[in-house]
């Protein structure tokens, strides 16, 4: 449990500096926004390929993998279903609150949660590699058949296809994956600098996030949408762990750490890239931005609960 909090506590430094550097605009109005597109593009795709190059191939895409899916496919199916036939809610609108409710910010705070708190970054690579891989292509494709945009016209196949090929997340999972499938090693020299680079996501990423929550107050444009976003946030901080957790242990036997690790990844915040989705279709934009704020204000406390309970 000391080894957990200790985790948190590092977490939350980083967070409580970026926040700092934030506030007083040390480095700039647009700081924040540069150094989470240095994690994405560059530090991350690093981190991962480091890890997952050395990681066994069943760890990575056996009962956590499992896990992830099932937990967060119910969770969307029940908040779209509750959606639309309790709330009213046009599908667009609902399939952005579903995404709200079971889509986990899986990178930003996903990778420094398994680093810092379970103690590798493989743990989360599972969810990582199921949300941007498939669950998230899935939902972008439903947004275009329900919403009527121009791109539902596009080869769905095609597609899909593109938005996983256009993630260097997804592209430097598959290529680690390839290398630890075929007992494969970069010679140091070439290891050295993914070694390095990789070092800077996790930093990069939470003070970032902590940059992100200046001047931020949820339920300050709700138009009516204060039911969803209650509803989206229990759904994401409560629903989904629990479910996680159930399935988890009961259906995959999965016990201990790695049980404590699959719960943990349900209780991920709501990803940030579902308000990207939700601005781009002019739907469910302020669910989407009161819930990712709000769940990822309340996501650590969360987290600390049930390292309580699994510890």
């Amino acid at each position: 449990m000391i080894e957990v909090l200790s985790g948190f506590f590092v977490v939350w430094a980083i967070i409580g500096v970026g926040w700092f550097v934030g506030k007083r605009e040390i480095l700039g109005a647009n700081a924040g926004q540069t150094l989470s597109r240095l994690a994405f593009f560059v530090a991350s795709p690093a981190l991962l390929f480091e890890t997952l190059s050395k990681a066994r191939l069943e760890d990575v895409l056996g009962p956590q993998l499992a896990a992830a899916a099932i937990s967060g496919t119910v969770v969307g199916i029940i908040y779209v279903l509750l959606s639309k036939f309790a709330l009213k809610r046009k599908m667009p609108e609902a399939l952005i609150g579903a995404m709200s409710a079971s889509q986990a910010n899986s990178a930003n705070l996903g990778i420094p949660i398994a680093v810092y708190v379970l103690g590798d970054a493989s743990y989360v690579a599972p969810l990582l590699i199921f949300q941007l891989a498939f669950y998230n292509p899935v939902y972008l494709m439903a947004l275009d058949a329900t919403h009527g945009s121009r791109s539902a016209k596009q080869n769905p196949l095609l597609k899909f296809l593109l938005i996983i090929l256009r993630n260097p997340v997804i592209v430097a999972s598959a290529l680690a994956l390839l290398f630890s499938a075929l007992h494969l090693q970069l010679p140091d020299p070439a290891l050295q600098p993914i070694h390095f680079i990789g070092g800077a996501a996790v930093p990069a990423m939470l003070m970032s996030f902590g940059m992100s929550l200046n001047g931020n107050r949820p339920f300050s444009a709700a138009s009516g949408r204060r039911t969803d976003i209650v509803i989206a946030s229990a759904f994401k901080l409560i629903l989904h762990p629990a479910l996680a957790f159930l399935v988890a242990h009961f259906v995959l036997g999965l016990n201990g750490h790695a049980l404590f690790a699959a719960t943990i990844a349900g209780a991920l915040p709501t990803a940030q890239n579902v308000f990207v989705a939700a601005t781009r279709y002019q739907q469910g934009i302020t669910i989407a931005k009161d819930t990712v704020l709000i769940t990822t204000v309340i996501a650590v406390p969360a987290m600390l609960v049930i390292a309580a309970f699994l510890h």
